[in-house]
């Protein structure tokens, strides 16, 4: 499994994240450039300048027309996907830490970090109506008091979105009312990264307690957990098996104190039925930020502490491995 690597940013990987159809991988990082590349090849499709600070989110809706980023430099940038220009700007009071298109691709949402005296909030904006894009006025804003958002996706039929707090708890906040739905904790510490899976029935949360847990979307029932060694940054479902991936490694201020072995920075993959590990993958000079599977089930990819983002095809043995019960 030879992987293609991909050398489009300066700074460590933040997020990366797949178009619907799978033909166009976009990556952010701690740079202000996000980058679109071609996941066949690994080529370079272009990049979407404007960004003045670390871009820690992105997203594309589900036609591949709209891109969505969202910056430290307190901004939150709407972009025209084929020619990489800015279709609007939603300027907020500190760094946007998470954004996402719903399954239409009309709304939007994006969260906030609590910073300099500023709240943690969760924004709602309707692109159909550009008096909201102009005034800056989202339709529903709510407060996060208690614990700020750190990761967030939108739930099936985009009638809620799912976010994960930095105290270990899950949210469903409606985005009719903006409202909490539903709320569980399973999770000791903060949740780095929430992914759902391609039907958007099961959702798959990664969190610094060194686990991922894998829930039911709608009811926020716990259903399974992967357990670790290392604190896990990322997990992601495959649309075609069974099987989940984690990216993870220790903080990133501690790296240099490991030597590479130790480090740990390796994929691993786990069964998502019987919760066991059947594999890993090598190659990350640092700790993996993100991972995220293809569509088509065929290839996933990882962006690293390192700066690089890695698209691994997997060999054919790999559909026919059974694990045995």
């Amino acid at each position: 499994m030879k992987p293609i690597l991909l050398q489009g940013h300066e700074r460590s990987i933040t997020q990366i994240k797949y178009n619907r159809e799978g033909d166009l991988l976009f990556s952010v990082a701690k740079d202000p450039v996000a980058n679109v590349w071609y996941s066949v090849n690994g080529e370079r499709l272009g990049t979407y300048n404007g960004h003045t600070g670390a871009v820690w989110c992105v997203d594309v809706d589900w036609d591949t027309k709209h891109v969505l980023t969202g910056s430290a430099d307190n901004s939150c940038r709407l972009w025209d996907c084929e020619t990489g220009k800015q279709l609007a700007l939603l300027e907020t009071s500190s760094a946007v830490r998470t954004c996402g298109f719903d399954f239409s691709g009309n709304i939007i949402m994006f969260s906030t970090d609590k910073q300099m005296g500023y709240q943690c909030y969760l924004n709602f904006f309707d692109l159909r109506d550009p008096a909201q894009i102009e005034d800056n006025q989202p339709y529903v804003s709510v407060p996060c008091s208690e614990s700020k958002i750190t990761s967030a996706v939108w739930g099936p039929l985009g009638d809620f979105v799912i976010a994960g707090h930095e105290n270990g708890e899950i949210n469903q906040f409606s985005a009719k009312s903006g409202e909490i739905l539903k709320k569980v904790k399973e999770h000791t510490k903060q949740i780095n990264d929430i992914q759902s899976a391609v039907d958007l029935t099961m959702i798959i949360t990664a969190s610094k307690d060194c686990t991922a847990k894998l829930f039911d979307s709608t009811s926020l029932d716990h259903i399974k957990s992967f357990k670790t060694e290392r604190p896990v940054n990322s997990a992601a479902i495959s649309p075609i098996m069974d099987h989940v991936v984690m990216g993870g490694g220790q903080e990133a201020m501690e790296v240099t104190t490991t030597s590479t072995r130790i480090g740990k920075f390796e994929a691993r993959f786990f069964h998502a039925a019987y919760e066991e590990e059947f594999g890993r993958v090598k190659g990350h000079f640092g700790p993996i930020n993100c991972v995220a599977f293809h569509p088509d089930g065929k290839s996933y990819s990882s962006g690293g502490e390192d700066g690089y983002t890695r698209i691994h095809y997997f060999d054919p043995q790999y559909f026919d491995f059974e694990l045995e019960a």
